[in-house]
């Protein structure tokens, strides 16, 4: 929307129209790019677009759409019809294949393309995938600009899906440009939740639109109106505080008294107006979408001459704007509000009612789309029983269009509705108790858990003796979910209380194996691994017998997961292949590559789960789910490759995060790699940032997800080995040791790591400490299954510290696909080893070169530190050989100046002016560093 006439010249915006050039640079160069244009109401953001849109030139193509407001309830994905269908337009002939296997998804969002298929599986995120592809598609052949304006209006559905498409489309020559009014987002609104993620992701950049300074604000002035006196200029200058919006409307009366509030200083050019044209904008006042020609002709009751006329007065006093080929819109939110608000009470009503029959009678002739609207124009009409209705029916054209938050708001203002309307059943079509469970489920799915435990709750208080005894199972069953991902516990107890309601008569063996397969989830995931069998027997059982395929499917994949924790690693593994023999639908089969490719890792057995994960995301892409269900196989990807030491390959796909995952426990896990990628990378400082900022949550996390418990020792061992600080690092594994109950498969990679620590303590003369810790790892290593036997060998290697264990493990390590970190850290240990009792120098020098190779490779910092500082205090290796003195400081160089000029430390400390003790530390780090044994040595090597 334009907030400054369009005749004026722009002023005062050449640093912001810089950066979007810059930005749209690094687009055009294949650099993905986003800007937030943010400032107040009136600042000139739109106009600021329009000048820059001029300026991008002909090779770009601008997609533009609006974020929508109906009152308190946005528009679901308000911005998107509009820049799709310019996308679709563009690619012409191609656009029928752009979308790839979700194109079916788009009919939700462009009712012109056909009824949608009642078989979609896909739900919203195969609709964001679907987005994706069509602006793949478009921006292969032209740069894209997407714009979205009037973010802080965005709903739900629209942020998650900017978020997605931020990330998932990284590498293309797209720049995305959103305008917010950020001084009207709320405080813990989803706006600003978006905004603080993506920046803190850095994938938006910023551009603040400041207010005007006098010199500007008078050239604005000047280009609108001419030359002005000082008196008046100074009293202009005085009301509009560098505003443009403020500047433009003052100007209009800058010979005439001012007004003393805002509304009538945005009022003054429509108090202008004639007749017929504040006729017009009153009637498109009540409407905060386009309004489209014939519609405004069917409301103002004007013949097509004095509309005409109307209209083109209001848009020359720029008051309103045409917003595409057939409609109109306000240039400012503002002056819709004033001109709105100045209506009375008896005309809002009549407005509201006269637009809602007219958008009803175009749903009569076949027209679709309108169920929002009429939902917001019955209630601002004050006409309850058909505000209800209209609500329903929002709140269900909302559900299938997967805009969950909209769908939550109308569901609401049905409930707000229902006691106004005596025949609200018939009306709505469903019974109170129907209307609180659909609510609860919208909730859930629009990620607001809390809130769908207490309507679930209030469900549940409606329950009584004429209930049927299936909807409390239901509501009972659609509570541990809604517990379950709130990452609250109590979920598994709510599922037997479901099973037990079962007795009262409910025969649906299907809905009992459901609920079987949801117990023995949870009781998996807590620990607790007989009963989760158990349950999963018990499903897997009824599955069979009812020919639930999915049913079969899905217990036998929790029972392989919790077989293999239990040590039975052969039936686990069987019983994994029987999982996906009986998958049938996307659920059963994706669930089935997750966990088959977690416990693979689980394993050790990296190369395998790495190939298991890209089968998954191989299928999901098939489903059009790549980018949405799909990440989190690109998730179970990351851990392998960790451990492959593939940690460039591990970054690129931490770094596309290519979803927001609808629940928080998919946030950490990926959070927990990217600390261990930080680690890797020798990033101490942010890891440990990072974790801090997130251990409230992987707290809450770890009393319902027992792997999630796992994650945090593994990360503290981590940036305790990593910082040096070992006795954090064995204080994390020994809380795992003093309170691991049961003691799961996901311990023995942490044991592996515990025999480092001890490896570590021992180079470091800590013996008596690392004896004890040993005796420790021993002990709940001899709980393992023979499986892990080859990490045993390593365990041992690295616990018993000689030279024999250490080439043994050595070898193993070498056979193994990995853990890739242990072929340099076992060789760095025999080094030492060798070193310590005098032994080959020869063999140690060329385990500590292989070990300092690999780490080299991979990237690991903390090994690669380490064997060059083991290098040069034992003086192996190429780097103590050199000698040549490169990498001295510029001070360390003075020092060794003055050690060849023969001067004692006194005599060098008072020549630099330094203490003696400062002048001895200097010293030493120059033989260390020359690999000399003697002040005579390193003269002579210096003179030479």
């Amino acid at each position: 929307m334009s907030l400054i006439a369009s005749t004026a010249e722009m002023v005062g915006r050449d640093a912001e129209l810089e950066l979007l050039g810059a930005a749209l640079r690094r687009a055009m160069a294949g650099e993905t790019s986003a800007v937030l244009v943010a400032g107040e109401a009136g600042i000139g953001k739109s106009r600021l677009l329009r000048e820059f849109r001029a300026r991008a030139g002909d090779d770009v193509l601008t997609l533009a759409g609006w974020c929508l407001d109906y009152g308190s309830t946005p528009a679901p994905y308000g911005p998107l019809p509009a820049i799709l269908r310019a996308a679709l337009a563009a690619l012409g002939d191609d656009a029928a294949q752009a979308a790839g296997p979700g194109r079916d998804a788009l009919r939700v969002l462009l009712p012109e393309l056909g009824p949608a298929s009642a078989d979609r599986t896909s739900g919203a995120e195969g609709l964001r995938e679907a987005i994706a592809n069509v602006l793949e598609v478009a921006a292969a052949r032209h740069p894209l600009v997407i714009v979205v304006e009037d973010l802080h209006w965005a709903d739900d559905a629209t942020l998650t899906a900017l978020a997605f498409l931020l990330r998932a489309l990284a590498g293309h020559r797209i720049l995305f440009v959103f305008t917010c009014r950020v001084d009207e987002v709320r405080r813990g609104g989803s706006v600003r939740t978006f905004l603080v993620e993506a920046e803190r992701a850095r994938l938006l950049e910023r551009i603040e639109v400041q207010r005007l300074d006098p010199v500007q604000v008078r050239a604005l002035v000047e280009a609108l109106n001419g030359p002005t006196d000082d008196a008046g200029f100074a009293r202009l200058l005085e009301r509009s505080e560098g505003v443009p919006f403020f500047i433009e409307e003052l100007s209009c009366e800058a010979s005439g008294p001012l007004p003393d509030s805002l509304r009538d200083v945005l009022l003054v050019r429509f108090d202008a107006l004639d007749e017929d044209a504040r006729r017009v904008v009153r009637v498109i006042s009540a409407s905060d979408a386009v309004v489209d020609h014939d519609l405004l002709t069917e409301l103002a009751g004007l013949d097509d001459d004095r509309l005409d006329a109307g209209i083109r007065a209001a848009v020359g006093a720029a008051i309103l704007a045409v917003r595409s080929d057939r409609g109109y819109g306000f240039r400012h939110a503002l002056l819709r509000e004033a001109v709105h608000d100045d209506l009375l009470p008896g005309e809002r009503s009549r407005l509201h009612r006269a637009y809602a029959e007219a958008l009803e009678r175009r749903a009569e002739r076949g027209e679709c789309g309108f169920e929002a609207a009429l939902a917001f124009h019955w209630h601002q009409a004050h006409d309850a029983r058909r505000a209800l209705g209209a609500a329903i029916a929002a709140a269900e054209r909302a559900r299938t269009s997967f805009a969950f938050s909209s769908a939550v708001r109308f569901g609401e203002l049905a409930l707000e509705l229902w006691d106004q309307v005596p025949d609200a059943e018939e009306v709505a079509g469903r019974s109170h108790l129907e209307l609180l469970k659909g609510l609860g489920s919208l909730l859930r799915n629009a990620g607001h858990d809390e809130r769908a435990i207490a309507v679930v709750n209030l469900a549940l208080d409606e329950v009584d003796d004429t209930t049927p005894p299936i909807v409390r199972v239901k509501l009972l069953r659609d509570k541990a979910l809604y517990v379950q991902n709130s990452g609250r516990p109590g979920a598994a107890g709510l599922v037997r209380q479901a099973l037990a309601a079962m007795d009262d008569g409910v025969e649906d063996e299907r809905l009992r194996a459901v609920l079987l397969n949801l117990l023995a989830g949870r009781l998996m995931v807590e620990g607790d691994l007989p009963a989760a069998v158990d349950a999963g027997e018990q499903a897997l059982r009824i599955g069979r017998e009812g020919g639930f395929e999915n049913v079969v499917s899905v217990a036998a994949n929790l029972i392989a997961s919790s077989r293999l924790h239990l040590g039975e690693v052969d039936r686990g593994l069987e019983l994994y292949e029987l999982s996906w023999e009986h998958a049938r639908d996307t659920d059963a089969k994706l669930r089935y590559w997750v966990n088959h490719s977690d416990s693979l890792s689980t394993l050790g057995r990296y190369r395998e789960a790495l190939s298991a994960a890209e089968r998954g995301v191989e299928h999901a892409k098939e489903l059009g789910l790549e980018r949405s269900s799909g990440s989190i196989l690109t998730e179970n990807m990351v851990e392998p490759l960790l451990e492959l030491g593939e940690v460039d390959r591990a970054e690129e796909l931490l770094s596309k995060d290519l979803t927001l995952r609808s629940f928080r426990i998919f946030r950490v896990y990926t959070t927990a790699s990217r600390i261990r990628a930080l680690i890797w990378r020798g990033r101490i400082d942010e890891a440990s940032a990072l974790l801090e900022e997130w251990r409230p949550t992987f707290l809450a996390a770890s009393e319902v997800e027992r792997q999630v418990w796992y994650s945090i020792i593994d990360v503290e061992m981590a940036i305790g080995l990593a910082s040096g600080r070992l006795a954090d690092a064995a204080q994390a594994l020994e809380r795992m040791l003093d309170h691991e109950t049961p003691r799961l498969a996901h311990s023995a990679r942490r044991l592996l790591d515990g025999a480092l620590i001890v490896a570590g303590m021992r180079a470091t003369g800590d013996a008596a400490r690392a004896g004890a810790l040993a005796e420790r790892i021993r002990e709940a290593w001899s709980e393992h299954h023979a499986y892990f036997e080859d990490w045993g060998v390593l365990v041992e290697g690295l616990l018993n510290g000689d030279a024999v264990s250490l080439r043994e493990a050595i070898a193993v390590a070498d056979r193994i696909d990995g853990p890739m970190m242990f072929r340099s850290a076992l060789r760095l240990e025999l080094a030492r080893a060798l070193v310590a009792v005098q032994g080959d120098r020869g063999e140690a020098a060329t385990a500590l070169a292989e070990a300092a190779r690999i780490a080299e490779r991979t990237g690991h910092a903390r090994l690669r530190r380490e064997t060059r500082e083991f290098a040069e205090a034992s003086r192996l290796g190429a780097s103590s050989a050199r000698g040549d003195g490169s990498e001295l400081t510029e001070r360390e160089q003075q020092v060794l100046e003055l050690i060849a000029e023969g001067l004692s430390n006194r005599q060098i400390a008072e020549r630099l002016f330094i203490s003696i003790k400062t002048v001895s530390v200097h010293v030493s780090a120059v033989l260390r560093k020359l690999g000399a044994s003697s002040r005579t040595e390193a003269a002579a090597r210096h003179r030479a």
